[in-house]
């Protein structure tokens, strides 16, 4: 037996065109691989798509590919995830389904107060396959705690849970807040649990549950899985075997500069020093962190994007929110009234701007709250208090 699992490829999820394009190749590239592999099936473990009613280029990519794999007999198998999911049960998978194009194993019913799960059963492997989709916040839950589970761990055969949630034991630490439950919430007694949600990539046999598998997205969906994980990923099922599969379309070079109290021009030569030279086609992520004799605006990140740009680069993306700056040091206050809170926090905070006398910046500042606190009058148009605020803005910032 072999088959393929993919999870979590959220297409059409990049608002950035050129993003959005790697995230288009890189699930195609997948179907391709996964062809050419000729598996028996394929099981997609939620969110296929970013939202229930995707936009229709990412519909069109997807029932392309599936009819490809229609074509060369690779049934597809799916749960809904917490994203392709919608509360009215009306999605674009439900169309994808109803045109025969892959199929929905989140069946049963509700007998005796308790969900009754049934099995669809793949023709050609006699593969017995079920599972539970996922929903927001954790709202899946109430399926797992009222799960029949006598049926599904006392059937025979080759079986497959699909899931889409967060299982504590495989969380990573920079997940441990994310909440979660336990392997324990799963039906025992499977040959594989293919997983969806968390975009990690694991693979282990926990407490008596063996191949609980997690194979990260067919591609990151965000800056920080950029610089984790460089690409997506897959992975392929074969008598009892697990290979990973990575799927790059772009290079990934991801830099993190600690500044170190360097000064922004300083900064701009390590950055660029950092990444080097082969850029061509890359996408290229860039992250600093640390204390900045400076200020971030002070950086020339145009010059420094312009000169990767003419290298060849494909796209550059950049995280300041972990430098720390003086003029921006924490502040603790003891009081506990709102004004007192104002007051003590201008007070401290003053003159670190040296941008004007310390006596006339606290005025500004206040009236600055005062105007930004103003509360829209009964009956007037959010336009017409809009401008208002604007204007009355517009009047203080002249007064400087």
């Amino acid at each position: 037996m072999k088959f393929a699992h993919i999870a979590d490829c959220h297409v059409g999820g990049w608002r950035e065109p050129k993003l959005r394009q790697v995230n288009y190749d890189s699930f195609s590239k997948a179907i391709d691989e996964i062809i050419e592999e000729k598996v028996d099936f394929l099981l997609v473990a939620g969110d296929l798509f970013n939202t229930s009613f995707p936009a229709i280029d990412a519909l069109k990519l997807v029932v392309q590919k599936f009819k490809k794999l229609e074509h060369v007999g690779i049934p597809v198998y799916f749960i809904a995830g917490s994203h392709d999911f919608s509360p009215s049960g009306k999605t674009m998978l439900d169309v994808i389904e109803e045109a025969d194009l892959a199929k929905d194993v989140f069946r049963g019913g509700v007998v005796d107060e308790k969900l009754q799960l049934k099995f669809t059963v793949d023709e050609k492997t006699n593969a017995k396959i079920t599972g539970i989709i996922g929903k927001r916040g954790m709202l899946d839950k109430k399926y797992y705690e009222e799960l029949s589970r006598d049926n599904l761990e006392n059937e025979n055969g080759f079986k497959i849970f699909m899931f889409h949630t967060t299982i504590d034991e495989l969380k990573p630490k920079e997940l441990e807040k994310m909440e979660g439950s336990p392997v324990s919430f799963l039906p025992k007694n499977f040959d594989y649990y293919a997983g969806g949600h968390v975009h990690i990539v694991r693979n282990e046999n926990i407490d008596g549950y063996k191949n609980v598998v997690y194979p990260g997205p067919i591609f990151p969906n965000n800056f920080s899985e950029l610089e984790e994980l460089g690409g997506g990923s897959y992975y392929i099922y074969e008598d009892g075997n697990l290979t990973l599969k990575k799927v790059i379309v772009k290079k990934h070079i991801g830099v993190k500069v600690d500044c170190k109290n360097s000064s922004p021009e300083k900064i701009n030569d390590l950055i660029l020093e950092e990444i080097g030279e082969d850029v061509k086609d890359s996408i290229i992520t860039i992250r600093l962190k640390g204390k900045l004799d400076g200020r971030v605006s002070e950086i020339n990140f145009k010059e420094i994007f312009d000169s990767l740009y003419g290298k060849g680069a494909y796209f550059i993306m950049k995280n300041t929110s972990a430098i720390k700056i003086e003029e921006f040091e924490e502040i603790k206050v003891s009081t506990d009234s709102v004004e007192n809170i104002e007051d003590e926090i201008i007070s401290e905070n003053i003159g670190q701007s040296k941008l004007m006398e310390s006596d006339k910046e606290k005025q500004m500042i206040k009236q600055l709250l005062s105007v930004l606190d103003a509360e829209k009058d009964e009956g007037e148009k959010v336009s017409d208090y809009e401008k208002r605020v604007k204007d009355d803005m517009d009047k203080l910032l002249e007064l400087l």
